[in-house]
């Protein structure tokens, strides 16, 4: 599999010193931005600023089709931030090339620590013993669908099994200038890609007993022809091969097609648009053998090793990270938030919530991390299957064709992870 960085230039870059700058100036670099969250992110930044007025924080915005380049470029020009919006999927990358600090001793001194929820202790870690991210909240997928929509095309509620949805998608198709479902063929698509295949697959293991990648399985090559049919039957729009989440969110809400996978954040940009009686999110459709795994992912705060200001930055971590920094954010960006009761908050107790919740407490949907501990799982998510993917909606491949080259490069990372335990 090709790797934008390899060990040997990463280890180098990590190893020069950061830029010069003033000893009480930190940098950090947010990755999934907007100009809303950037302006709330520095809102939460100011009253950091306020609580340590001897610590500057200084704020770069990456845009995230291009992020993961461009934070890789700055690590190999030494242009290292001191603080990181850390995607769950790049995380193995850094943290296996002893690029992020172990926040494990800082964490078993940090009185919050025992208020995080099992999930936020656990998905910081790609490595056993050692802590690299604190999750600043969870991304879970779910359906959203426009009632009006499937009033007009004679429908009655949302698809409950695959089946369902390609019917219904190609049902509400018929309606003039209309399309059953907003796919998202680029930036961002691998997790759909994944999911629909796991869901014909009828289980969330990667990889079997000795070690193969089951994306290959007949069954999984099935949801690859799932969504490529969908494409190519018209049942989404023609140019939603490019479309990223801002594309998809906009084709949901104009009203352009009826249903969108999507998590939590996408509800905010939703419902500031669409009135709360025409819009509902229900569960993900479940797949032949009863059972649905939507994706589940996250991302938080990290802190590069090559810092020069350690502390300065575990102070400016935490503060994002404790109870009241973090519940302002989940509910402004639209994530689970990451402590203990947090969900009795009065934000996330509405029906608006109710697909997100019986997924959590429903075992036919077992929600699904990606293999992110893979080091080489970064340059598939962001390149490889963006690039073979959007081939495969334009016919240009076929999906026995597209799964054996996901199947090859997964079991080949697989193998060397394994081979390092």
């Amino acid at each position: 599999m090709k790797k934008l960085l390899s060990t040997t230039a990463l280890l180098a870059a990590v190893a020069m010193p950061p830029q010069a700058m003033a000893e009480t100036t930190l940098q950090l670099v947010e990755v999934i931005t907007s100009p809303a969250r950037t302006e709330h992110l520095e809102s939460m930044i100011a009253s950091f600023e306020e609580a340590n007025p001897d610590i500057k924080v200084e704020v770069t915005s990456l845009p995230w089709g291009q992020a993961f380049e461009k934070l890789a470029t700055m690590v190999q020009g030494g242009q290292i931030p001191d603080v990181v919006e850390m995607p769950d999927r790049w995380m193995a990358l850094y943290a296996n090339n002893d690029a992020l600090v172990d926040l494990a001793p800082m964490m078993a001194e940090w009185p919050e620590t025992e208020e995080l929820t099992q999930a936020a202790r656990d998905f910081g870690s790609v490595i056993a013993g050692e802590t690299h991210m604190i999750p600043y909240g969870f991304y879970l997928r779910a359906m959203f669908w426009n009632k009006k929509l499937f009033a007009e095309a004679g429908l009655d509620g949302p698809p409950e099994t695959m089946q369902d949805f390609m019917d219904y998608s190609a049902k509400i198709s018929e309606l003039p200038g209309k399309t059953g479902y907003c796919l998202r063929g680029g930036p961002g698509a691998t997790n759909g890609y994944i999911m629909w295949m796991l869901n014909y697959l009828g289980s969330n293991e990667f990889f079997t007993e000795d070690g193969k990648s089951t994306l290959d399985d007949p069954k999984a090559v099935e949801g690859l022809k799932f969504i490529q049919d969908m494409y190519q039957n018209g049942n989404v729009p023609r140019d939603s091969v490019n479309w990223g989440f801002n594309e998809i969110v906009a084709g949901f809400y104009s009203g352009t097609c009826a249903m969108l996978d999507q998590d939590p954040d996408a509800l905010i940009a939703v419902a500031e648009r669409m009135n709360e009686e025409d819009f509902a999110v229900a569960p993900m459709p479940l797949g032949p053998d009863g059972k649905s795994f939507p994706t589940i992912g996250y991302a938080g705060w990290s802190i590069f090793e090559a810092t020069a200001h350690k502390d300065e930055a575990w102070k400016l971590v935490s503060h994002l990270s404790s109870r009241e920094m973090n519940l302002e954010w989940a509910k402004f960006v639209g994530v689970i938030p990451i402590h203990l009761g947090a969900e009795q908050d009065p934000h996330f107790r509405t029906p608006q919530f109710e697909g997100w919740f019986t997924e959590l407490n429903d075992d036919r949907w077992q929600p699904t991390s990606m293999p992110t501990y893979l080091e080489e799982f970064a340059y598939f998510a962001d390149v490889t299957s963006i690039q073979t993917g959007q081939e495969l909606l334009l016919g240009q491949r076929t999906p026995e064709d597209v799964a054996a080259e996901w199947a090859g490069d997964f079991t080949d990372a697989y193998s060397k992870w394994k081979a390092q335990q």
